[in-house]
């Protein structure tokens, strides 16, 4: 019974400066009550740290989705079993992923945590937050419908060592593209280099737009996690007619809004430069994970984890985001 049950769960209590998340959070717990009004009690299996939520906890009001409120459970993207359900599209023991809280049990509503069930076959279930997922879902869309990327053309990734860029970085290259990809330290490099076959580029250690400006016929296809100054080592080097799909600006997210000082190259190269957000595509969510499975089945998609263990470790697994300290998708495993 749920009622035995006692849940810890991080509160947000305060907007972070910088990545004093410590004093952003604070762990909690309360009793788990019986779900009811279409409630479903969630044991969480694996938390997803995404950098996309660090926006949600800054004060800003122009993002794309208004700011989460001080006081209440963070909120994140997790796996985990039913364990209770007043909702009867779900029942115990279901396999689902949905927006819930950094907590042991999520307790959420169907409806507008996007709880679904997932299939149970799949060999490795932190798939289901990696490439099966909504990582999966930006990787593909990304490269495929705001990229329109074709095989032959020249297609670069920022960030390329998270996990939306791991993804982005297979689908170009299974796709015929030329792929290229910016990361962080000789380490990230060498494992992109030697795990999926792309041209990669340290932009710690070396000068980015010298290195792009050696790209034989330009840039065609710029998937990019990052913003920040790297866009300005981007721009020149486009190709003309080139597309730029924006999927994430973590350079800025605690920071200043991005200031890009070779503005005039999207005139001057005739580019077109798109932002993209998952949820705006989540009605395609089963046609994208279909297509991903299928690559993933077939050994040409895959995806390494960050796992940290233990939801008191929260904290240090989310700062790994934004300090390059993950390769891949970074994971709480809890249950």
């Amino acid at each position: 019974m749920v009622e035995n049950l006692t849940n810890r769960f991080w509160k947000f209590i305060k907007r972070p400066e910088g990545n004093a998340y410590d004093e952003a959070f604070t762990l909690e717990e309360t009793p788990l009550t019986t779900p009811v009004d279409g409630q479903v009690i969630v044991k969480n299996q694996y938390l997803s740290l995404d950098a996309g939520t660090r926006m949600w906890i800054t004060g800003r009001e122009d993002g794309y989705q208004p700011p989460l409120d001080l006081n209440i459970p963070m909120v994140g993207l997790g796996v985990g079993e039913v364990i209770a359900s007043s909702d009867p599209n779900f029942e115990e023991g279901d396999l689902v992923r949905g927006f819930g809280q950094w907590a042991d049990y999520s307790v959420v509503t169907a409806e507008l945590s996007g709880l679904m069930k997932l299939d149970k076959s799949i060999d490795d279930i932190r798939q289901h937050l990696g490439v099966l997922g909504f990582t999966g879902w930006t990787g593909m869309w990304g490269i495929t419908e705001t990229g329109e990327a074709k095989a032959g053309e020249n297609v670069l990734v920022s960030a390329a060592g998270g996990a939306a860029g791991m993804v982005a970085c297979q689908i170009a290259r299974n796709l015929g593209c030329h792929v290229y990809g910016t990361a962080g330290g000789a380490d990230k490099c060498a494992f992109l280099e030697k795990e999926f076959g792309i041209t990669a580029i340290d932009y710690k250690s070396e000068n980015v737009e010298e290195r792009l400006a050696q790209i034989e016929g330009g840039i065609d296809v710029y998937f990019d996690n990052v913003g920040g100054p790297q866009i300005d080592a981007v721009f020149p080097n486009m190709a003309n007619y080139g597309r730029i799909a924006i999927s994430g600006l973590i350079a800025e997210y605690s920071g200043q809004p991005t200031q890009p000082a070779r503005f005039d190259q999207i005139l001057m190269k005739r580019l077109t430069v798109k932002g993209f957000f998952s949820p705006d595509f989540a009605d395609q969510g089963a046609r994208l994970t279909e297509a991903l499975k299928e690559q993933y089945v077939a050994g040409k998609l895959d995806m390494p984890f960050d796992v940290t263990d233990g939801l008191d470790n929260m904290l240090t697994a989310y700062t790994k985001l934004f300090t390059g300290g993950n390769i891949g998708k970074t994971l709480v495993k809890l249950f």
